[in-house]
């Protein structure tokens, strides 16, 4: 089971209003282990993992106890949140693996995701590897490098009081965050900013991808939905 089951694409949606595209730029490999069972030399397995991942050029790797890429910092003050260092730091990711925790990869296109499931099973760590991206994809991934599904988990969507949602630019924003650490005000927020040339796409997608603790938020396809909110360019 993953949080990144709800991520939200109007792909997916219920009743989507036009006939959108396939999600393409969304791809998530995690490793966990068991306790007691396969966690023997558990911190130079999951850095192998990460360090692996690189070769690939993630748009994200996280420890879910520590953070992604990019962090929030206890030495800073508010007002520095706007003009501090925007530089992802991978290697911090890495050297704070300290035990028992998960860690994952996000890419932003499938063949990299690839790629790097085929390293993993030459690897061989003995670790789990969880595969979280559209279903087609990742069993064509998993034919491709020779590995045998394992089983299956998927999210049925939302039901219920439907019209409670925010909407769908906002959930697409949000819930690239499993657990809730992106608020919908914050990814609203952020929007409109966008939207009223306080901040670029880049840099807006950067400060919500700060709060995601877990470190799987998408950079690459928050600054692409941004960009399709806001009506820009490139």
């Amino acid at each position: 089971m993953t949080n990144t089951l709800h991520r939200y694409s109007e792909h997916y949606a219920i009743e989507p209003k036009v006939d959108p595209e396939p999600v393409q730029d969304d791809y998530i490999v995690f490793a966990m282990s068991t306790r007691g069972v396969n966690d023997d030399n558990l911190v130079e397995k999951y850095r192998k993992f990460l360090r692996l991942a690189l070769k690939y050029n993630p748009v994200n790797i996280g420890d879910a106890t520590k953070g992604g890429i990019l962090r929030p910092r206890q030495d800073l003050n508010p007002t520095a949140h706007w003009r501090r260092d925007q530089h992802p730091d991978p290697e911090q990711v890495i050297a704070g693996i300290d035990g028992h925790t998960t860690v994952a990869a996000v890419f932003d296109n499938y063949e990299a995701m690839r790629k790097f499931v085929d390293d993993l099973k030459t690897a061989d760590l003995g670790i789990s590897i969880n595969i979280s991206a559209p279903m087609d994809d990742a069993l064509h991934c998993c034919q491709e490098t020779g590995i045998t599904r394992h089983s299956v988990e998927y999210s049925i969507g939302f039901r219920g009081r439907l019209d409670k949602l925010p909407e769908r630019t906002t959930l697409e924003l949000s819930t690239m965050c499993g657990h809730g650490m992106v608020s919908a005000s914050f990814a609203r927020k952020m929007t409109e900013w966008v939207k009223e040339n306080r901040r670029t796409p880049d840099e807006a997608a950067r400060y919500m991808a700060r709060f995601c603790i877990c470190g799987v938020f998408n950079i690459t396809r928050a600054q692409r939905i941004l960009k399709q909110a806001c009506n820009l360019k490139g």
